[in-house]
């Protein structure tokens, strides 16, 4: 058995650093793909081919254990962020206020600009619940509807969709990607989001540009509204639908800009939120505790109504959560053991700038995509694997957890057999093979950022403070 001193001086080879990513990889395609389970089992096998190769040289067990406990607690943020996500949606779906933000931007919509307009919507939509899947499978469903029946092709509506999505699912405070990016990098959540500006506001006006073009030739006259106001009618059958409620997602902008933290601020709204669903939806105060831990339940009777409003609750982030802690025991054994150490040295040897450390992040995360089949592990896998190399290269935190977003996040939803794309598919029927064209945003995004970063623009480092911090953890 080695003691502490020998363990510093084991230098896992690259090969058997690998190995437990492959198998993990090898694992997770088939359970995925074939049998569409869900990716924490494969994340464990991985987890324990780890174990067997560290301590077949020469590692003991309780070092092991140290860095599944280590990697755990470094997800602890991220966790406590996603828990205040799950009370706010619920909160604000059980007070109305989603719904006005939802019923406000149906009213944009513009027959003669409907790509332009959809985009828009989804991106408000997202913005407002957090959630590309829910605003894909409620409002993509009902736009491939009426897109189809003015003519325009189904690849350019689901691209349209996909593209506003992912807009609002990058920027939401709410969204438990961006959360998952800024925690497991430490970087401040709204500065996380401030940062993804320069990369995600150019991408979002291209494929707002490209929609406006593409609409025009397209005949207008024939748009069916009665879907649309179909829902809005439902809407307000079923809430109070206000303007006045609006003032409830304004306000955590606003302590946002005055720079509140991200929990206090979410607390506000949080509590806003409840308070509506009593004083203002007329809801049971008991009800709207309830809402809080297990979502808001709604039976409208109206299938899109339902479908969108059925969610929200500690409950709902019970899956990101425990894929989360699963993950970080992966990542915590091979950073305890040297593994990730290894894999980077040698990925960092064709790694000399600063830019080169980013671009290979957004190259990293969208193999990961490409590989594993899921979104969050393209996050959180090549977080861990580079937060060292960025401190090493005196670069900020926040460049690591854009570069996570600019390629993890918005590429899942362009492979076939991510679950993302597996989930558009299922949605909007259309394979992401026909709307990856369409779905601008999400490959501009990658493409501008690399370039950026070649171009050293926008690349962020420590400073003289935060270098101290660092030194002294």
């Amino acid at each position: 058995m080695a003691n502490t001193t020998e363990e510093q001086n084991i230098r896992i080879p690259f090969f058997y650093a690998f190995l437990p990513v492959l198998v993990m990889v090898s694992v997770m395609a088939v359970a995925i793909i074939k049998f569409e389970a869900s990716p924490h089992i494969p994340l464990l096998i991985g987890a324990v081919t780890a174990s067997i190769i560290a301590m077949a040289f020469g590692y003991r067990w309780d070092t092991i254990e140290k860095g599944i406990y280590r990697g755990i607690k470094m997800a602890l943020p991220a966790i406590v962020i996603i828990i205040m996500i799950g009370l706010t949606i619920g909160a604000w779906l059980g007070g109305g206020i989603v719904a006005t933000m939802i019923y406000y931007g149906l009213k944009l919509i513009s027959p003669s600009l409907f790509l332009f307009t959809i985009c828009i919507i989804c991106a408000i939509v997202t913005l407002a619940i957090g959630s590309s899947w829910s605003t894909m499978g409620t409002i993509g469903v009902a736009a491939m509807g009426i897109g189809l029946s003015i003519g325009i092709p189904a690849p350019m509506v689901a691209g349209a969709v996909i593209s506003g999505a992912y807009f609002g699912d990058k920027m939401s405070p709410l969204s438990d990607t961006t959360n998952l990016a800024a925690g497991i990098t430490n970087t401040p959540l709204f500065d996380h989001i401030r940062h993804m500006f320069v990369t995600t506001v150019p991408a979002f006006l291209i494929a707002l540009a490209v929609y406006f073009y593409l609409g025009f030739q397209f005949s207008a006259e024939n748009l069916d509204l009665a879907k649309i106001t179909d829902v809005m009618q439902a809407m307000e059958k079923h809430f109070v639908i206000s303007p006045w409620l609006l003032l409830v997602p304004l306000m955590v902008v606003v302590l946002v800009a005055k720079k509140v933290p991200a929990l206090p601020a979410l607390a506000a709204g949080i509590l806003l939120g409840w308070l509506c669903h009593i004083f203002i939806q007329g809801g049971e105060v008991g009800v709207a505790v309830k809402t809080l831990h297990d979502g808001f339940k709604i039976e409208s009777g109206h299938e899109m109504i339902d479908t969108l409003f059925n969610r929200g609750g500690i409950e709902s982030m019970m899956y990101t959560i425990s894929l989360t802690i699963v993950a970080m025991t992966f990542g915590g054994i091979a950073e305890q053991t040297g593994m990730l150490r290894s894999v980077v040295e040698t990925i960092l040897n064709f790694a000399k700038k600063a830019s080169s450390v980013i671009i290979s992040t957004i190259i990293s995360a969208i193999v990961t995509n490409v590989t594993t089949s899921e979104q969050y592990i393209s996050i959180l896998l090549p977080g861990r694997m580079y937060v060292k190399a960025y401190q090493d290269k005196g670069l900020s935190s926040k460049n690591l957890s854009r570069a996570l977003e600019d390629g993890g996040t918005v590429t899942s939803v362009l492979v076939p057999w991510n679950t993302c794309g597996v989930y558009a598919f299922s949605m909007l029927q259309v394979s992401a093979f026909e709307y990856a064209p369409y779905a601008v945003m999400n490959y501009m995004i990658p493409i501008i950022a690399i370039i950026l970063a070649s171009l050293n623009v926008r690349i962020e480092y420590l400073t003289p403070e935060e270098k101290a911090a660092l030194a002294k953890a």
